[in-house]
């Protein structure tokens, strides 16, 4: 890539920023508005986890391939096609709720499915073009950037959609979702991207065996995403039961639900002051520990709590502690890829970390349902957190020999 001004190079990451933001807002306003809709049609814990596990699965075949059209297209092209058609999907499940509600619970699973698809293809557009914009030196605090975007969406997303379903049918909010994709397409359409050609017509089939070979040789980055599957499926139970424990457990109001996600959100802004001054004072290795330590005991914390109050406040602990993980977790990672085949890796990475959200979905809707969702959350908390550790702790200690283990003024100045 040639060499870019400051001042191109600042503009290009808030506009990156912003389509980022949107097409995160939009997914947020969806997770919002989806559960609630199917829990309130249904008063069954069962059909959330039936239908967050089949919202998933689709996802974890399209990821692979996600990942070498992210090579061959670069990322801006894929991102913009990809919201485009969400948008459409969401639109067209509008309309079904609205002129035919009798399918309203089969549109919105087949909207479900729909999305999780094309996520793949978005998440892969973003990890090919974060190191591109970012450049080696910023890449930590970009990687931080998308994190916090993450948590902003978490905040926004779900108190807005609170206060409008508060005076407005709950359906529009997936109109607005689709106006929040579009957005984000246009917030994209000038940023700088990568491509590699295709070398032939049977090139598809030897560029995903590549990116397999490539994961299974790279020891940090395969023990990384296992280390990755034990917390998503931690986190899976979590937020596939979260609306169930809200509204069915607690009794509690549906504001409830969408204030304790947008509390887990609003992390992000305090994320935005003490994340560039905590990688001043830690390694890399060490804000991840910490992070990994703390999402360990809040979801221990959710497992037990006996109040809608000290589950939303665990509930926020173990985001924190996500979010702080996340930053090692990303910028790790790409480091130990070679950008060239960034795509191939990181597309049999992603299904190996996302076959957990389709499991944990299941476990919610069998052992959940019988058991309940807190006693399941509380054993997968257990589990992340002895053996886990020792996974954690191994993860690091290959990363430092792949890597070197950077001094403490090395990582400020990242």
């Amino acid at each position: 890539m040639p060499e870019v001004s400051a001042d191109a190079r600042r503009r290009a990451i808030r506009l990156f920023g912003a389509g980022l933001l949107c097409a995160l807002l939009a997914e947020q306003t969806v997770l919002f508005a989806v559960p609630l809709m199917i829990f309130q049609l249904t008063g069954n814990v069962r059909y959330s986890g039936i239908a967050f596990a089949l919202e998933w699965l689709p996802a974890l075949i399209a990821y692979p391939f996600a990942g070498l059209l992210a090579d061959r297209f670069g990322g801006r092209l894929l991102f913009r096609a990809a919201n485009t058609a969400r948008g459409l999907s969401l639109g067209v499940t509008l309309w079904i709720c609205w002129f035919a509600p009798q399918w309203t619970i089969w549109a919105l699973i087949g909207n479900g499915i729909v999305l999780s698809v094309l996520m793949a293809p978005v998440r892969m557009a973003v990890e090919k073009s974060v190191p591109l914009i970012a450049g080696p030196e910023r890449l930590a605090h970009c990687q931080s950037l998308v994190q916090n975007m993450e948590l902003l969406a978490m905040a926004l997303g779900p108190a807005l959609a609170a206060g409008l379903a508060m005076y407005t049918d709950k359906r529009w909010l997936l109109g607005l979702a689709a106006l929040a994709l579009f957005a984000a397409a246009l917030c994209w359409r000038n940023l700088p991207t990568a491509r590699t050609p295709a070398s032939g017509p049977g090139s598809v089939l030897k560029d995903l065996a590549l990116g397999w070979r490539l994961l299974l040789g790279n020891r940090p980055v395969l023990t990384l995403a296992g280390l990755n599957f034990t917390i998503n499926l931690a986190f899976a139970a979590v937020l596939s039961a979260n609306a169930f424990v809200i509204s069915g457990v607690f009794s509690a109001a549906d504001g409830v639900f969408g204030l304790m996600n947008a509390g887990a959100g609003a992390l992000g802004l305090l994320n935005f002051i003490l994340v560039p001054r905590l990688l001043a004072r830690l390694s890399i290795y060490r804000l991840g520990a910490l992070g990994f330590a703390l999402l360990c005991l809040g979801l221990i914390c959710m497992g037990v709590a006996s109040g809608v109050v000290l589950y939303a406040l665990s509930f926020l602990l173990a985001m924190a502690g996500c979010a702080w993980f996340n930053v090692f977790n990303r910028t790790q990672r790409i480091k130990a890829i070679d950008k060239a085949h960034l795509g191939k890796v990181m597309g049999p990475f992603y299904l190996v970390n996302l076959l957990s959200y389709p499991l944990g979905g299941l476990l919610t809707a069998s052992v959940g349902h019988v058991y309940g969702p807190q006693v399941l959350i509380l054993v997968l908390a257990l589990v992340l957190t002895v053996p886990g550790t020792l996974l954690f702790i191994l993860t690091t200690r290959r990363f430092q020999l792949a890597l070197g283990a950077p001094s403490l003024a090395m990582e400020a100045s990242q």
